[in-house]
Formats: structure tokens, C-alpha cells, sequence
């Protein structure tokens, strides 16, 4: 093990229920990262998701995937306590089966291109060694306290 749960905190700004990465076994600076989360009945989701058939959402496994990115990216960054990494796309994205309770996701995330503020990202998640689903994902670092008027740039809108 390469990073735990207090030091994957350390970096990510994400909190239980919405931390999607347990552990992470490999990293390649700049290069890639690989991460795992273990799959539990005990989580949330799978309360609605779906009664007496529980399958992890498809979105949430590629949310693990952004957060394994973001930990490979972040700590890169010197004050990574004042960015945040925002997925802005997400290209390519196939689900080829189901992951339930019991599984162990393995997230494997390599860099295709980054530059200053965006990023873009190969992932792969699988369990025992079968894909489950993969992307393409596409971030950008964003000040976490953005001056005012910033959120017009993200397409926010005045409500």
C-alpha cells in the first residue's frame, strides 16, 4: 500500500460518503495512479440502488475514477489546500457489467495530456481482472475560493 485512508485525505478534499477511494497500490509520478475501493452492502446507495439487487451506480464508479485522477494530479500541487480538481467531461464512458456489493474496484488511471489547468485522463476500472467500465475524463483545477463572478466562466446561473 502506497497511500491509506488518512493520507488519500491528506490530498482530496472528499469525505465520507462521497470518498470513493480506499487505498492506493501503485503510483507513477505525472504518469499514473492505482487505487481501490472495496464494494460493501453497509454503503448508502445501494438502499435504492436497487432494493433486493444492488449495483453500484454506474456515475459513482466513474466519480472513483475522477477522485483516483485527482489524487495522482493533486499531489503534484503545492497548494492543493486552495485548488480543487472539477470534472468537466467525461468522453467514452462504457459500462460492461455490473459492480456489487463484495467487489473490489480496482481504478487504474493514466495521464494522456495535462497542461497548467486541464487535464485528460485514461480510466479503467475492473474487478478480478475483467473491465467493468472505462472513460475518458477530462478536469480542470479551479481556485477552491473563487473570486467573484468566476462561477459565470463554469456555466452557473443566477437563480
Amino acid at each position: 500500500m502506497i497511500l491509506d485512508s488518512v493520507a488519500i485525505q491528506k490530498i482530496l478534499p472528499h469525505r465520507y460518503p462521497f470518498l470513493m477511494v480506499d487505498t492506493v497500490i501503485e503510483i507513477e509520478r505525472l504518469k499514473r495512479i492505482v487505487a481501490i475501493k472495496n464494494v460493501s452492502i453497509n454503503e448508502g446507495f445501494f438502499q435504492g440502488h436497487f432494493p433486493g439487487k444492488p449495483v453500484m451506480p454506474g456515475v459513482l464508479i466513474i466519480e472513483g475514477l475522477a477522485q483516483t485522477g485527482g489524487l495522482l494530479l493533486l499531489s503534484e500541487i503545492p497548494d492543493r489546500d486552495k485548488k480543487l480538481f472539477y470534472l468537466a467531461a467525461v468522453d467514452e464512458a462504457r459500462f460492461r457489467r455490473p459492480v456489487v456489493p463484495g467487489d473490489q474496484l480496482r481504478m487504474e488511471v493514466t495521464v494522456l495530456k495535462w497542461k497548467v489547468k486541464f487535464c485528460k485522463l485514461q480510466a479503467v476500472a475492473t474487478v478480478n481482472g475483467d473491465v467493468v467500465a472505462e472513460a475518458v475524463l477530462r478536469c480542470m483545477l479551479v481556485d477552491r475560493d473563487p473570486k467573484p463572478g468566476a462561477d459565470a466562466a463554469m456555466g452557473a446561473r443566477d437563480e
